[in-house]
């Protein structure tokens, strides 16, 4: 079995890391470039920086920041917020990044994860899905949150694979920041239904909860904030728990 991954995720608004609860009430958690140096060094297996107003904002990510933080890590790192193009993508590339994160964009224009694949390979697109449930279907939102769609979760998803995207990074807004746990039932059915890797996202709050994901939600990689920024969780300390339960983790 493939070691299961753990993703500590920068959120950059204004250049600075932050954490908020539903996608909402945001606050400080620190000076990215120096968590990201942070946890390469803890042993994180990756990194993933989301420039989360940019879409919004209707500006690009950060590149410079990208570079600065590339500088720090020597891990993979996934870089997502406002790329709508194959010049985007070459830019934060160029930039250090080794993959890239696409979201809305992808859901207005989903030629676009075709073009991206056919330029840079699967193995460089990851698309980040966030959908929290109505009336008992799991919809997709864009914008950070902030826009629910027609898109249902599992055809989206599915659409995506096909498409050639290389991983699917899935938030549970209903999850997101309140340490309840992963959305585990949709991560199971998202991993059985699919042949690519999905990344967990969204209600980490305690060690268990990682192993839960693995094993119950069938994860490949699991993807947390707060717990990790604010010293609740220390990397290696999971790892450690990870390995005691049985789960395939990089020491």
């Amino acid at each position: 079995m493939l070691a299961k991954r753990i993703i500590p995720c920068l959120d950059i608004k204004d250049g600075r890391t932050v954490k908020g609860v539903n996608f909402v009430d945001l606050r400080d958690a620190g000076d990215p470039v120096e968590l990201a140096e942070i946890y390469s060094r803890e042993g994180a297996d990756e990194l993933v920086f989301l420039d989360i107003s940019a879409t919004e904002q209707k500006r690009k990510t950060l590149a410079e920041l990208v570079y600065h933080v590339a500088e720090k890590v020597n891990i993979p790192f996934t870089v997502g917020g406002g790329i709508s193009s194959v010049e985007d993508v070459d830019i934060l590339l160029q930039n250090g990044a080794d993959k890239v994160s696409i979201n809305s964009s992808a859901v207005k224009n989903p030629q676009l994860i075709n073009d991206l694949v056919a330029k840079f390979g699967s193995q460089c697109i990851v698309v980040a899905i966030d959908a929290k449930q109505i009336d008992g279907e799991w919809i997709v939102h864009l914008v950070g949150g902030k826009v629910p769609t027609e898109r249902k979760l599992f055809e989206w998803a599915k659409e995506v694979e096909d498409r050639g995207a290389g991983e699917i990074l899935f938030t549970s807004m209903d999850h997101d920041g309140t340490k309840d746990g992963f959305a585990n039932e949709a991560l199971s059915k998202l991993s059985t239904e699919l042949n690519i890797p999905i990344i967990a996202s969204g209600g980490a709050g305690n060690m268990q909860h990682f192993t839960d994901t693995f094993v119950e939600g069938k994860a490949d990689a699991a993807l947390a904030a707060s717990v990790f920024h604010f010293k609740e969780i220390g990397i290696r300390d999971l790892k450690e728990e990870l390995k005691e339960h049985g789960i395939p983790v990089r020491l």
